[in-house]
C-alpha cells in the first residue's frame, strides 16, 4: 500500500470514529482514542488490536495521530541519495527516527519515535479532522 492510499483510508477510519464523539471537547476525544478503549470498541482500526500488540511500547499508548504530523513523504520519491529513491523522511529530524533501506529505496522508519502517541503531542497537535493535521506530510 502506498502512503497516500494509507492516509486516506485512515483518515476516512478516523473521521467516522470522531463523528460519533460530537459535543465531546478535544481532551475527552483523544482520551477516548486511548489504546486499551480503541482495541475493546474498534478492533478493525488497526491490525495490531487483533493481535493485542501496540506499534510502541508505551503505557500510556493514544492512537488518536497514529502517524505524525512531522512525517513527509512522495510516493514517487522525494529525492536521489546516491542511487536510491528517498520517499520519506522527518521534518524534525527526531533522534529516535532511524532509516530502512533496501537497495534501492529510502524510508523514514519511526517505530522508536513515541512522539503521535503521547496525549500532550496530540493535544498540541489537535485538530478533529485528522487529514488536516497530516495535510503537510506530503510533499509531492
Amino acid at each position: 500500500m502506498t502512503y497516500r492510499k494509507w492516509i486516506r483510508r485512515f483518515g476516512t477510519k478516523h473521521r467516522e470514529i470522531v463523528e460519533t464523539l460530537k459535543g465531546c471537547d478535544a481532551e475527552e476525544i483523544v482520551d477516548y482514542f486511548r489504546y486499551e478503549n480503541m482495541r475493546e470498541r474498534h478492533s478493525d482500526f488497526c491490525p495490531l488490536y487483533a493481535e493485542g500488540t501496540k506499534c510502541h511500547d508505551l503505557e500510556d499508548l493514544n492512537c488518536y495521530l497514529c502517524g505524525c504530523p512531522h512525517f513527509r513523504y512522495c510516493d514517487e520519491g522525494i529525492d536521489q541519495v546516491e542511487d536510491k529513491t528517498r520517499y520519506s523522511l522527518c521534518a524534525i529530524d527526531a533522534r529516535e527516527g532511524k532509516i530502512f533501506e533496501t537497495e534501492t529505496a529510502i524510508h523514514q522508519d519511526c517505530s522508536a519515535c513515541p512522539l503521535p502517541h503521547l496525549k500532550g503531542f496530540i493535544l498540541k497537535h489537535f485538530d478533529e479532522e485528522w487529514q488536516r493535521i497530516m495535510a503537510s506530510c506530503e510533499v509531492c
